[in-house]
This record gives C-alpha cells, sequence and structure tokens, in this order.
C-alpha cells in the first residue's frame, strides 16, 4: 500500500507549471477596475391613511350577489349526505384519480381493490364511500365498482346519480 501511495505521489511532483506560473503571473499583473459605491439608503417613511371620506380601500369594489334561499332545509325532500358520519379515506379523492385494479374474493364475498393518486391500495367492499361526491358504493364486480353520488344540483338541493370505477388497463 506504501509502494501504491509513493507511485501516485511522484506523479503529481515532476509535472511542468510554467503555463500555471505564466496564467497567474498575467491575472497578478492586471490592474484591478474602481468598483463604484452604494448609494446611501434612504430611511422609511411610513404612511398613515387618514380620509375618512370615501369608500374603505380594504372593502372590495364590487358586491357578490347571492342566490336567494330557495326554501328550509327541513322542508327540502329528495336525497341528502349524511354529513354527521365519519367520512373515509377514499373521500378526500375525486373519483377519476381513483383506479380500480382488480377484486378478491373472502369469504364469498367481492371486494374491491382501489389505488388512490398516492400509490396506495385500499380494499373496498360494498357500502363504503369514495370519491368527494358522497359516493357509496352499491355493487362490485370483475369490470366495475358501481356507486350512487349525492350531488348540488344548483338550486340549494342534491340529486342522486349513478357513478362507476371501471377496471383500470394495465
Amino acid at each position: 500500500m506504501l509502494c501504491a501511495a509513493s507511485i501516485v505521489l511522484s506523479g503529481c511532483i515532476d509535472r511542468d507549471k510554467s503555463d500555471l506560473e505564466s496564467f497567474v503571473q498575467d491575472v497578478l499583473a492586471t490592474k484591478a477596475s474602481r468598483i463604484e459605491e452604494l448609494r446611501p439608503v434612504e430611511p422609511y417613511e411610513p404612511y398613515t391613511y387618514g380620509s375618512t371620506e370615501g369608500p374603505d380601500p380594504f372593502e372590495p369594489f364590487y358586491k357578490e350577489a347571492k342566490a336567494p334561499p330557495i326554501g328550509d332545509d327541513k322542508n327540502r325532500t329528495g336525497p341528502q349526505p349524511n354529513f354527521d358520519r365519519n367520512r373515509e379515506e377514499l373521500e378526500a379523492h375525486s373519483l377519476d384519480t381513483l383506479r380500480m385494479m382488480g377484486t378478491v374474493e373472502l369469504n364469498s364475498e367481492l371486494w374491491g381493490i382501489v389505488r388512490s393518486p398516492d400509490g396506495t391500495i385500499h380494499r373496498v367492499q360494498v357500502g363504503n364511500y369514495i370519491g368527494r361526491n358522497h359516493g357509496k358504493i352499491i355493487g362490485i364486480s370483475e369490470e366495475s365498482i358501481d356507486l350512487n353520488e349525492i350531488v348540488e344540483d344548483g338550486r340549494g338541493g342534491y340529486q342522486e346519480r349513478a357513478a362507476a370505477l371501471a377496471l383500470a388497463n394495465q
């Protein structure tokens, strides 16, 4: 090992360094240019808004028109999402970002295998909720996971619509 180190170091000793020495002499011979002085920093003067007349500058200059209420929530008919239940993990993702990867049968019950956008694999069954629109799974087959979503109808109420997750092509 000592022999190998002496061979490596001997290669560094006998090198011609004349080009390096001439470059260093050229750099040292050049005169440095003068750098202009920086302007002094002006002190900050705060401005106090003291106008009591005119509009408040922090209020928006337009007013959003709010839709008139259609009716009391208690008198509404039709489907209503259950806001009191605990949300499931797959409800944090929109339906188009979820992928059905397959199915598995466990105790003669078919379960769906779903991949979330972060790559986590989830096992779902009929009755689970997925997607951001209160989607409840109503059926699982080899080709798709069928669900009913409850979405706003634009008039202050909700409506039910069918949706599905198809088996993803690898």
